[in-house]
């Protein structure tokens, strides 16, 4: 079996599922080409995984002090350079395209009627769950920017449809936090503005990952840039957490238990979308911008919700490889019912009923 799989770059969270995908699948019989858009080839790091992957230019949004820029988003945009991507990719080889939001590899797959798994974040809205709706354009974006035969959702919760738990691997052995600690990761954010922000924290070390930063330390501050391996290792032993509203670093948050907090990224309605189910679930906690009230009241008060997901990268690999023939409805129900959701949360009362939502 021969599977393309297509990985939007513009976030890391993408890069992070596909790298959890890839262990999974390098264990079985099955040969995978991965294509990446969406970012500089030379922006991409620790892709040693991946094998001989490929890059391309793709679509992707501009954001700056901390919100979207769509006519940035439009200027950069090149269709003609995608449309000649899209008819230079050629899709005999493959038995199955697996996209995580790539637009490239989905409508190559779509045109081509080759059948097509989306999994990741993203789809999870083609379903009725708690969102910010957005304008028309950016409902439109995320049921067509990357479509495909059947859809896997990715969320922290069910909310009763048929949306799959987060792929958010953590090694086992997990130590204890520092105290007084914090990882923050707000990379669409002025450095300058994050470092006004906490400064006002003299009490608390933070460990920043930004990638204008110069590497090093300002007294309780220390700087650093994008790092795999240095952004594990702080995030294992950090108290909190402080990050833009992403899906995939969120769920390593929840299933680490430390405490987070979120700032949407202007403009995102998918952002939006996460804290509204983080607030809603009790999660987490969320600011609008960048509020030194709302940083010191979750410094000093906020606790942390551990949540213990499955190994479902593991099982997706394990049904793809089967030919992606199980109905959908099994391994869904099979991930959930091995899910061990944290008691005392709002989450706590959902159950999984096909077709809708049920509180016990």
């Amino acid at each position: 079996m021969r599977i393309l799989y297509g990985v939007q770059g513009t976030g890391n969270g993408h890069i992070t599922r596909a790298r959890a995908m890839a262990r999974e699948l390098a264990k079985l019989d099955v040969k995978v080409d991965y294509l990446f858009s969406g970012r500089a080839p030379g922006k991409f790091f620790d892709m040693e995984v991946f094998g001989d992957y490929q890059v391309r230019e793709g679509v992707t949004f501009n954001a700056r002090d901390g919100r979207v820029r769509p006519l940035a988003t439009v200027a950069a945009t090149k269709p003609w350079q995608f449309f000649k991507d899209l008819r230079e990719l050629d899709l005999r080889p493959y038995d199955l395209v697996v996209t995580d939001f790539e637009p490239l590899t989905a409508w190559a797959a779509k045109l081509a009627k080759k059948k097509s798994i989306g999994l990741g974040h993203q789809y999870a809205f083609h379903h009725d769950i708690p969102q910010h709706r957005g304008s028309p354009l950016q409902r439109a974006i995320l049921l067509y920017f990357a479509p495909a035969s059947i859809v896997f959702g990715l969320h922290w919760h069910h909310f009763g449809q048929p949306i799959l738990p987060p792929i958010a691997p953590v090694e086992p052995g997990i130590e204890p936090p520092l105290q007084n600690s914090c990882l923050v990761y707000l990379p669409f954010e002025s450095k300058d503005r994050i470092r006004a922000l906490l400064q006002r924290f003299p009490a608390y070390q933070f460990n920043v990952y930004h990638p204008e930063s110069l590497p090093g330390r300002e007294g309780h501050i220390h700087w650093h840039l994008p790092s795999r391996s240095g952004f594990q290792r702080d995030l294992q032993r950090t108290e909190g957490v402080i990050c833009n509203a992403g899906f995939e670093l969120s769920s390593e948050v929840l299933q680490l238990g430390r405490k987070l907090l979120v700032k949407p990224v202007r403009g995102q309605s998918e952002q939006y979308s996460n804290a509204l189910a983080l607030n809603l679930l009790g999660y987490g906690h969320v600011m609008r911008s960048l509020d030194a009230d709302a940083v010191r009241r979750w410094l000093e008060s906020a606790k942390a919700t551990r949540i213990r997901y499955p190994n479902v990268a593991e099982a997706v690999a394990r049904w793809l490889v089967g030919g992606a023939e199980e109905p959908t409805r099994c391994l869904v129900e099979s991930l959930w019912a091995a899910t061990e959701l944290p008691q005392g949360t709002a989450a706590s009362r959902l159950e999984y009923s096909e077709g809708s939502l049920s509180d016990r």
